[in-house]
C-alpha cells in the first residue's frame, strides 16, 4: 500500500486550487521542476492524472474535483492542530483579517467589530474590501478571509452562517408627499424611485411583489451603495427601499422617514463565507465567532413583514 504524509497532501491542496504547477510552485516556495515531481508522485500514488491539459491550462479531473474538498479539510485541521488554541495568544497575535462587505453593513459594525477584536488581541488589524464581482475565488485563494453579505452563487466547497434576516422598508426625506394619506402600493409605485445595484439592475423583488398586483415603478436613479441612495433621497422626491436593519442611524442624521412597504417581500439572509481551508485556523474561528457576537448583539430587530 502506498502511503502519503502532510507534505504531499498540502501540495496537492495547493495545485488543486492553483490548477497551476507554476502557481503552485510559487505558493509553496519550490522551483517549477520540483512541483512538476510532486505532481508525478501524486498521480502515481492515486493512480489519476488529477491534472490534465485544457488549452493552454490545466484542470481538474472527476477524481480531483471529488478529493479537493476531503483534502483542504484534513490540512486545514493539520494546519490548526500545530497553531494550537489560539485563544491564550491573542495578546500577541498579528494578524490582518481581509473581510468583503457592503457600505452599509461595514457602516453599521465595522467599528464595532474592530473593537471586539482588539480587546482580546491589539495586534490584530481589519481591512474592509468592497464587494464587486462574489465569485469564490477571492476565499479560495485566501485575498479575503470572509465575505459577508447576501451569499449566493459561493459553489458547495464555500461554509456559509447566517447572520440575520431581514427585511425591506421603504425610504423617503421627512415631508414627502407619500406620507399624507394612506399608504397603497399603487401610491408607491407612482413616485420616481432610486435603486441600489453594483451591476446597474433595476428590476428586484419589490418589482416583482408590485408585478403580481399588475403595477410597476419606475427606477429613475440606480446607484452602487446605500448611502449613495441616502444621500439622493435626502435631497429630492426619489423613493427607496433599503434592509431595515442598516438604516436607523443613517436614516435618523440625514431626517430621513421609513415606513412598512404595501406590499410583501422575501425576507433578505445576511451570512457569512469563508473557505473551508481556515475551518481549523484557530484564529479565524475566533474572527468568525467575533463576526457573529457583533451582528448578534448592535442591530435593531427585523421589522414585521407587510400585511
Amino acid at each position: 500500500m502506498h502511503s502519503m504524509d502532510l507534505g504531499l497532501l498540502a501540495a496537492l491542496d495547493v495545485l488543486l486550487q492553483e490548477e497551476s504547477v507554476l502557481g503552485a510552485a510559487r505558493r509553496m516556495g519550490l522551483s517549477a521542476p520540483a512541483m512538476s515531481r510532486t505532481l508525478s508522485r501524486l498521480r502515481e500514488l492515486l493512480g489519476d492524472p488529477l491534472l490534465v491539459r485544457a488549452g493552454r491550462g490545466l484542470v481538474p479531473t472527476a477524481r480531483a474535483l471529488e478529493l479537493g474538498p476531503r483534502v483542504r479539510e484534513i490540512v486545514a485541521a493539520a494546519e490548526g492542530l500545530v497553531q494550537g488554541d489560539g485563544a491564550r495568544d491573542r495578546a500577541t497575535l498579528t494578524r490582518s483579517f481581509v473581510v468583503r462587505t457592503g457600505d452599509a453593513l461595514l457602516g453599521m459594525v465595522g467599528l464595532e467589530l474592530l473593537g471586539a477584536l482588539r480587546a482580546e488581541a491589539p495586534g490584530v488589524t481589519l481591512r474592509f474590501v468592497p464587494q464587486g464581482d462574489e465569485d469564490v475565488a477571492a476565499l479560495r485563494e485566501g485575498r479575503i478571509d470572509l465575505d459577508v453579505g447576501v451569499i449566493v452563487g459561493m459553489g458547495p466547497e464555500v461554509r456559509v452562517q447566517t447572520l440575520l434576516k431581514d427585511r425591506f422598508v421603504g425610504v423617503v426625506r421627512a415631508g414627502h408627499p407619500l406620507l399624507r394619506g394612506k399608504m397603497t402600493a399603487k401610491r408607491f409605485a407612482g413616485h420616481d424611485h432610486v435603486g441600489v445595484s453594483r451591476q446597474g439592475k433595476v428590476w428586484g423583488p419589490i418589482d416583482e411583489a408590485l408585478a403580481k398586483k399588475r403595477l410597476s415603478r419606475v427606477t429613475t436613479l440606480v446607484v452602487p451603495s446605500v448611502y449613495a441612495a441616502l444621500h439622493a433621497i435626502a435631497g429630492s422626491d426619489l423613493v427607496g427601499a433599503m434592509a431595515s436593519r442598516f438604516l436607523g442611524q443613517p436614516a435618523a442624521l440625514l431626517g430621513l422617514v421609513t415606513f412598512p412597504l404595501p406590499v410583501s417581500t422575501p425576507e433578505i439572509t445576511i451570512a457569512q463565507a469563508w473557505h473551508p481551508r481556515v475551518d481549523a485556523d484557530p484564529a479565524h474561528r475566533w474572527l468568525r465567532g467575533a463576526v457573529r457576537e457583533v451582528y448578534r448583539t448592535c442591530l435593531p430587530p427585523p421589522v414585521s413583514p407587510a400585511r
